[in-house]
């Protein structure tokens, strides 16, 4: 039945984190008591102001109707003022602004909207599983740039300037980043806001989903540089800082042309995103922060758990991750062990067997361009993750 198929979809690779929870799922509902660290979902529920916000807005009955293409005005005004503020990106109007049914779908517009068949897109490796299929699907080609455990990840802006051909249209990495939680600095992104500027046809996508779970206390937008912010689409959302992954609001802040061509492609896929969840996504952007810097408190107490218990573990290397909730371990030394019928030949292999013989639920880190390590989200309990530790360095153990 492929045939039936476009190329297209049949050429696209499947999430592996879905794919991965997906797994879990199915595992769980056969009675297996799996503990997932596969998602990137916060535990927490919506804060309580910002699910009352939702609940008005169904009460008042306006919102039930189309909302505008590019999102509620009041909601891009409020997205401008928290960029100009908190960000630092001084020519952020409203108009710049175009709300989306996610991050996710922000991004597919941006690609969809610049690349044309063979322009090639720099990625910051480690990266965010879904940009290259992305970027493939809009008839790019990803080139990467690799970052590695001895410099917490990141790629650097010489790197960017080796990588950088007559073909590239864009670049794009997150900060924090998913899957390493690595942070940008400023001195770095304005070193690789150098390297762009050399050029008056390349662009940056500055992904910054993990803009509110960051424990360096300095967050830093690239768009705020001078002369960067007709060069920046910065990318940003509701789902992890708030807890709203699945209310599905998105934004991006870019030139007003890219802005407009984005809602114009919006405006033939889905039109606008979920009234009621912009209603929600409003309250959350303009109301009360505390919850937000309460939830990142608790990460950042998770992260000091997670990485005792991982050190404790013989043959798993990792840095300290800096923002996000995910530890992006080295699992090579686990490579070409074994444990009864099951051979340990790559990150692939070890989280199939933690799966099946610690019943804990990881990504390879393949799926993120770093086919030496795995990524495990911290995104849970302290109970769930002290069990899965225990559970993994039980497993682990094994393995000889």
């Amino acid at each position: 039945m492929n045939s039936i198929l476009s190329d297209r979809i049949n050429q696209m690779e499947e999430s592996a984190t879905l794919a991965m929870a997906k797994k879990a799922r199915e595992l769980k509902s056969q009675g297996v008591d799996i503990i997932s660290l596969s998602l990137g979902e916060p535990d927490f529920k919506t804060p309580k102001h910002i699910q009352d916000a939702a609940k008005s807005a169904i009460d008042e009955g306006k919102y039930f109707a189309y909302p505008p293409v590019a999102g509620y005005q009041d909601l891009r005004e409020a997205i401008a003022k928290k960029l100009r503020e908190d960000n630092h990106i001084a020519d952020a109007k409203a108009e710049n602004i175009v709300v989306s049914t996610g991050a996710k779908h922000s991004i597919a517009n941006i690609f969809m909207c610049m690349i044309n068949e063979g322009d090639e897109v720099v990625i910051f490796s480690p990266y965010w599983v879904s940009y290259a299929e992305i970027i493939k699907m809009a008839g790019g080609v990803p080139v990467l740039i690799e970052g590695t455990l001895e410099n917490n990840f990141k790629a650097t802006a010489q790197q960017l300037e080796d990588a950088m051909t007559s073909k590239t249209k864009a670049v794009i990495y997150s900060s924090p980043c998913n899957p390493t939680g690595s942070v940008f600095s400023k001195d770095e992104l304005e070193a690789i806001a150098d390297v762009v500027k050399k050029r008056d046809d390349v662009y940056v996508i500055a992904d910054e989903i993990y803009e509110l779970i960051n424990f360096t206390g300095k967050h830093f937008s690239i768009a705020s540089i001078p002369g960067m912010f007709d060069r920046t689409i910065t990318v940003n959302g509701f789902s992890k800082g708030y807890a709203m992954t699945g209310w599905r609001v998105g934004y991006i802040c870019a030139p007003l042309f890219i802005a407009k061509a984005c809602e114009k492609m919006q405006g033939q896929f889905t039109s606008g995103g979920t009234g009621i969840a912009q209603r929600a996504a409003l309250a959350a952007i303009a109301g009360d922060q505390t919850p937000s810097k309460e939830m990142e408190k608790a990460y950042l107490s998770r992260r000091e758990l997670v990485l005792a218990l991982l050190q404790d573990i013989p043959g798993i290397k990792t840095h300290i991750p800096e923002g996000a909730f995910y530890f992006f371990p080295d699992v090579t030394a686990f490579f070409g062990k074994s444990s009864g019928s099951h051979k340990i030949n790559n990150a692939d292999d070890l989280c199939i067997y933690l799966l099946e013989d610690a019943n804990v639920s990881l990504v390879t880190g393949a799926a993120f361009g770093a086919p030496d390590c795995v990524r495990l989200s911290y995104a849970a309990s302290d109970e769930e993750l002290k069990e899965a530790l225990k559970r993994m360095k039980e497993s682990l153990g094994k393995l000889g």
